[in-house]
């Protein structure tokens, strides 16, 4: 399988009217278009999203996870959006060995369900909601390095048909969306990316632990608030050794926004 970092938008965007009407149509179509993409059907995803942040590592372990409706503001409906695809409590204990067998102490969270990071771009990807599914989170001290070995401890799942994917955003910084300052800001730090992405393995994980030295780093993803460019990184390590090339890319709101794959 090859590994993805997708963006999930905002919110449940994609389920609701927005004005302008089309601002998410691009990448909605993007996301549909995913699953046609791949080798094969998956046999599970192992999903880290930018929304879930733990002290160490921690893996879903239900095998009938609930949704997190963790977004405020929205219409009514939208906090009705189900997304019944079950978990894997094998899996779960298999990544907690990965990690752990690479040093990485991870936690097995039996009762934890699924943030909107995870059910609504697979409600895009996968809408059939049969693939099961296991969350990862992040470490809390979003270390670039901790997360890029996180991945790479994850790599060998790739042969075993399971599709790895973060889930988050090239540029999420609030105060940026909509506002056209940030148009060549986030243009300079997607193509630093996309070249950090796009290097060999060595150069791309280099880059990626100094990521935040790269130009208007933080003004794309401010002090303390890189959650959502993290499960890049952990994407980068499970693709170690493969070719890294953006498959995505969109200016929405005034800033631009992209998604990578590893293959």
């Amino acid at each position: 399988m090859p590994v993805l970092f997708v963006p999930h938008g905002a919110g449940p965007c994609f389920f609701m009217d927005w004005n302008p009407a089309d601002t998410w149509d691009g990448m909605a179509a993007f996301l549909k278009g995913v699953a046609a993409t791949l080798p094969a059907t998956p046999r599970a995803i192992v999903l880290v999203s930018g929304h879930w942040l733990e002290r160490d590592f921690s893996v879903t372990g239900s095998a009938r996870p609930p949704l997190i409706h963790d977004y405020s503001g929205f219409p009514a409906h939208t906090y009705e959006l189900t997304y019944p695809a079950p978990g894997q409590p094998e899996l779960a204990g298999r990544i907690a060995q990965l990690l752990g067998q690479a040093g990485t102490p991870t936690r097995i969270d039996p009762v934890r369900g699924h943030d909107h990071g995870v059910f609504i771009p697979l409600k895009l990807m996968f809408p059939k909601a049969d693939v099961p599914v296991v969350q990862l989170s992040l470490r809390r001290d979003l270390d670039p390095a901790a997360h890029i070995a996180a991945g790479r401890a994850l790599a060998t799942l790739r042969d075993e048909g399971v599709l790895v994917v973060g889930s988050g955003m090239s540029f999420h910084n609030m105060r940026g969306y909509g506002d056209p300052r940030y148009t060549p800001l986030s243009a300079r730090f997607d193509a630093w990316l996309t070249a950090a992405v796009e290097s060999e393995t060595p150069q791309r994980e280099a880059l990626l632990r100094q990521w935040a030295e790269a130009p208007h780093a933080r003004d794309s993803h401010p002090p303390g608030a890189e959650e959502h460019l993290l499960p890049l990184l952990v994407a980068a390590g499970a693709g170690s050794g493969g070719v890294g090339r953006k498959v995505y890319s969109e200016e929405v709101m005034k800033t631009t926004l992209s998604a990578f794959r590893f293959d």
